[in-house]
């Protein structure tokens, strides 16, 4: 029987091109998302993968009752997992008081953080009754710096890279491991979804998804703690984010993700 990996966010970019690299190394796939257009997502890779059973499902991760949902489909299939791709993520751009809504804001919480612990939680303890397994959190580069004019993004991302080296070291021992990967600005919708268009992040140069997808993957598979995954910047990225004060690099952020930055 092949391996099996859940991904969530998996309708588009990232995490789909994620869930098309486990389909390609032949692992079953559970693709995740909020909407119908997983089951698109799910017919693409069945057509790209054959041998492999992909399994859609629709859940908001943004509610508790969503995680419990997922979870629930997962242990009717009455299969272990072997790898779980926590990416499902939301960005909002803008000045954080005049410009978003609290209802926004919580959700970038709810999703970034809340469920990537709560769906963490739920299914790591059966890895490690099993000793064995592999856990990927998809952070950022946002991680590395304050993120004015996307601030709770940036520190949902923050979050994310602090809890998955904090769990790694706990489960050192119990032969599941935990990989962070870290990409830069991307080739997806975020930035459309987020409402950052007009930003100078969003207009310049972005990675492929599926580099920084099987860059996620090849340093999952080889238990690496993390990956700052796409261009040489964001490497030079992750590196200044250790190194220069946190009031520097938010002033640097600001250039490149103030409203209208574009055109700067």
């Amino acid at each position: 029987m092949n391996a099996l990996a859940v991904v969530t966010g998996a309708s588009s970019g990232i995490g789909y091109e994620l869930a098309k690299v486990f389909a390609d190394n032949g692992f079953d796939v559970v693709v995740v998302a909020e909407d119908e257009r997983i089951d698109e997502a799910a017919a693409q890779l069945r057509l790209r993968s054959g041998g492999v059973h992909v399994e859609p499902v629709i859940a908001d991760l943004r509610t508790f009752e969503g995680v419990e949902s997922l979870v629930a489909r997962v242990r009717a299939m009455g299969r272990p997992v072997d790898v779980l791709a926590v990416n499902a993520g939301v960005g909002v751009g803008g000045d954080f008081l005049r410009d978003t809504s609290l209802g926004d804001n919580l959700e970038v919480v709810d999703l970034n953080v809340r469920s990537a612990v709560h769906l963490a939680h739920r299914l790591i303890g059966d890895m490690v009754d099993r000793k064995e397994g592999k856990v990927l959190f998809t952070s950022s580069v946002a991680a590395t710096a304050p993120g004015p004019f996307h601030s709770v993004y940036a520190a949902s991302k923050a979050f994310l890279a602090s809890f998955a080296q904090g769990l790694r070291e706990e489960l050192r021992d119990t032969g599941v491991s935990v990989t962070t990967l870290m990409p830069g600005p991307t080739d997806t919708e975020f930035f459309d979804r987020a409402g950052m268009q007009d930003t100078k992040v969003a207009t310049g140069d972005k990675d492929d998804p599926a580099q920084v997808a099987q860059q996620g993957f090849d340093a999952l598979m080889k238990g690496d703690d993390h990956v700052v995954a796409g261009s040489l910047m964001n490497k030079v990225q992750a590196i200044a984010g250790k190194v220069a004060p946190d009031p520097v690099k938010a002033k640097m952020m600001r250039t490149m993700t103030e409203p209208g930055s574009a055109g700067s």
